[in-house]
């Protein structure tokens, strides 16, 4: 894991990177390098390097090919490098590292974009071609590495990193509308927008190639649910070898890799699999609180013991917090309502010595683990049921709105007034604030001309079910623009890689033709199935999710914390994460503009 740079066609190119590389140094504290091109010296790419594998100088970037017409510059883990490599060795390549960068690097060289079919892993990264004066950036398919780009007339800035943009101070920071609102009514930036008007994020399962100050984009993968014919047996062997595949892909690493271990059914089903399939010793992490209906520190200890874990424990309590939070708020890269739990478990890992670790972050997602993949299908059919009544329901959905003092009531105010899709009921279920709130937040920190209102752009139809749906949703919004974003920054802040073994490109294409009725069976049937050894006290416990007792800590320090938050009286902050949001938003607003 490491942060990447890059400024193309710009005369100070060489004095831009440098502060974009000083900014990403806790990406990569390992190692630092630089290429320009020569002689006119416009084109610089910068690295910062966590060094994972071939921790030899071997594997310095940015890389070059013998002949210097390559060079690139790399963010992530191919967890199939190895046998990649053996190809290649086998069709004559020659090779002057064990790294996966280089392996990157030749399959380009072969095969240009369509090496992104052969990719396995998690990966942002540029290439510079030199001769043909070109530049071929790439994001995994699932979007867990990210990569942002801004552009002025024919130069191109990129970075892992809003933060690294930034600091060339070629940006004038102005709030992207589009942004905050999604931020707003999200809790998250949705992409490609981002929270500073003019910066885009590279979408994921994209790439983008400049040349001569023109640029081209194109999506190279997308998700595909299907609805194969097939058993429960069936589909559980299918999940077994898929989930038993991706752990041993994960475990590729030259250091040590420890768990996150919250004491749920995923991150317990990680530490199965790695017992099952690893001979070394493993190291736990998790997170406990002194509240009790909240804590899962208990489960935690319990899970680790069975398992023979090296487990280590921080219980946080409201003073922690009050300490902690002033680095969190400043390893912001943009404003977001949730990771400060990936925070705090990052920095124990971090001080335990480990450089990698494994979450089971996406479980959830592909295996219905959350209240929205009911609660959505529902909306969707009852709304669906009631069509004749629209202009009725749209009524009562703009008093609702405009009136309820209920937070969930306003959304669903919103709701009722739209169109009956999932798009619209999952902002309803998983929303923060209403678009009027939105509106009238937004105004605070907008020009007049701005226009802050924005649609996620709908579903196609052709998924299987409501169900998958659903799914999708969760995986390409509240996953991607929210979870996964939030662990890249949060471990990073702390130099410590993390991997996410639910969130794999092969895994998710072997188990995405299961149909929903089964892979969505509620409480996770199928994937604690596949695992019968899972232990019964896991799970067999209610779901309740991950999460601070935020709001028992603001209830006593509410003058503290969210005093300076000044809005009109119909702006309700009975609950946490409202005010804990806006705090997080002015003081994203007040750093960098």
């Amino acid at each position: 894991m490491c942060g990447i740079a890059g400024i193309l066609n710009h005369s100070q190119a060489i004095e831009k990177i440098r502060a974009m590389q000083t900014s990403l140094h806790h990406r990569g504290p390992d190692g630092t390098g630089i290429y320009h091109s020569s002689p006119d010296q416009t084109t610089a790419l910068a690295h910062t390097r966590l060094a994972i594998l071939d921790l030899s100088p071997a594997g310095h970037q940015p890389m070059s090919t013998p002949n210097g017409r390559y060079h690139i510059t790399f963010n992530g883990e191919i967890y199939n490098f190895r046998e990649l490599r053996q190809t290649l060795l086998a069709q004559g390549e020659k090779f002057q590292s064990q790294t996966d960068t280089e392996v990157i690097l030749k399959l380009y060289q072969r095969e240009g974009a369509k090496c992104l079919d052969r990719l396995r892993g998690m990966f942002a990264f540029a290439i510079w071609d030199d001769l043909e004066q070109t530049c071929f950036l790439a994001r995994d398919p699932l979007g867990i590495k990210p990569l942002y780009y801004w552009r002025s007339g024919s130069t191109l800035v990129f970075a892992s990193e809003l933060k690294a943009i930034l600091a060339t101070r070629l940006v004038s920071v102005r709030m992207s509308a589009i942004g905050l609102y999604g931020y707003l009514t999200s809790g998250s930036v949705p992409e490609p927008h981002t929270i500073v008007a003019g910066i885009q994020c590279l979408p994921a399962g994209h790439w983008l190639r400049w040349q001569a100050g023109k640029v081209k984009q194109q999506q190279y993968w997308q998700i595909r649910f299907g609805n194969e014919q097939i058993s429960l047996t069936d589909a559980k062997d299918k999940v077994r070898a898929a989930l038993f595949d991706s752990i041993e892909h994960h475990f590729v690493s030259d250091v040590p890799i420890g768990i996150f271990l919250s004491g749920g059914i995923d991150s317990t089903a990680l530490v199965a699999l790695a017992r099952a399939t690893q001979s070394t010793d493993l190291r736990t992490y998790s997170i406990a609180f002194n509240e009790s209906e909240l804590d899962e520190g208990s489960i935690a200890r319990r899970t680790a013991e069975y398992y023979g874990t090296e487990h280590t424990e921080f219980c946080v309590t409201a003073s922690d917090t009050k300490a902690i939070i002033p680095r969190f708020l400043a390893s912001l890269d943009q404003p977001t309502f949730d990771g400060f739990n990936v925070f705090c478990v990052s920095q124990l890992a971090n001080a335990d010595g480990s450089k990698v670790v494994l979450s089971g972050l996406g479980g959830d997602e592909i295996f219905g683990g959350y209240k929205s993949f009911q609660q959505i299908p529902q909306l969707v059919r009852w709304s669906r049921s009631m069509k004749s009544l629209r202009p009725i329901t749209s009524r009562v959905g703009r008093g609702l709105a405009e009136w309820s003092s209920n937070p969930r009531f306003k959304r669903f105010g919103d709701y009722l007034e739209r169109e009956p899709t999932t798009t619209n009921a999952h902002h309803a279920v998983r929303g923060i604030f209403s678009d009027r709130e939105a509106q009238i937040i937004a105004s605070k920190y907008l020009l007049e001309q701005d226009n802050c209102n924005f649609q996620e752009a709908e579903l196609s139809s052709n998924s299987p079910s409501l169900e998958d749906e659903v799914s999708t949703l969760e995986l390409s919004l509240f996953m991607r623009n929210q979870l996964l974003r939030d662990s890249d920054v949060m471990s990073m802040a702390w130099g410590l890689e993390l991997r996410v073994p639910f969130v794999d490109r092969v895994l998710l294409e072997s188990i995405a033709t299961i149909p929903s009725s089964l892979r969505l069976a509620r409480g996770k049937g199928l994937l604690t199935q596949a695992l019968p050894e899972l232990p019964e006290w896991v799970v067999n416990q209610p779901k309740r999710g991950f999460t601070f007792p935020f709001q028992r800590w603001f209830d006593s320090e509410q003058e503290e914390y969210f005093s300076h938050l000044d809005l009109p009286a119909q702006i309700s902050l009975s609950q946490w994460y409202r005010p804990w949001s806006l705090m997080i938003l002015d003081h994203w607003w007040a750093q960098n503009v």
